[in-house]
């Protein structure tokens, strides 16, 4: 059964509000009515051509026919040291650095911004973020 429609735009509004309120640090790389996209501030090279991009890539949010996806890339490197910080939407990652959220229970603010926070210390170490 699809999701219904104001479960996936409070889903989707709640990720996009903590997502804008870590600009700065963070940058809005895309923007939608449906998706936004944000990015590291430090132009960084990228891909084994080492091509310099804007910023590193950091999460995404996009709603989608039955669920919310949410993409959070700083995990990717240490998925430990993220899964305390936010037992509720780990039950949702799908793979290494997908979350999909089907109930608003699942998208709690808190961890999600305890996912920042730690996300964003991580890029700091790496250089991606100022």
């Amino acid at each position: 059964m699809p999701l219904a429609t104001e479960t996936k735009t409070v889903i989707f509004d709640l990720l996009k509000r903590v997502m804008e309120d870590y600009c700065p640090p963070l940058v809005v790389k895309k923007k939608s009515k449906d998706a936004i996209e944000v990015i590291g501030n430090v132009p960084t090279p990228y891909g084994y051509k080492k091509v310099i991009v804007p910023g590193m890539y950091f999460a995404s949010a996009l709603i989608r026919k039955d669920n919310v996806s949410f993409y959070f890339f700083p995990i990717y490197g240490a998925p430990k040291e993220f899964e305390k910080l936010a037992p509720n939407a780990m039950k949702c990652l799908d793979g290494k650095t997908c979350f999909h959220f089907k109930k608003e229970e699942q998208a709690v603010e808190q961890e999600i911004r305890a996912l920042f926070n730690q996300g964003i210390a991580v890029y700091k170490k790496q250089g991606w973020v100022k």
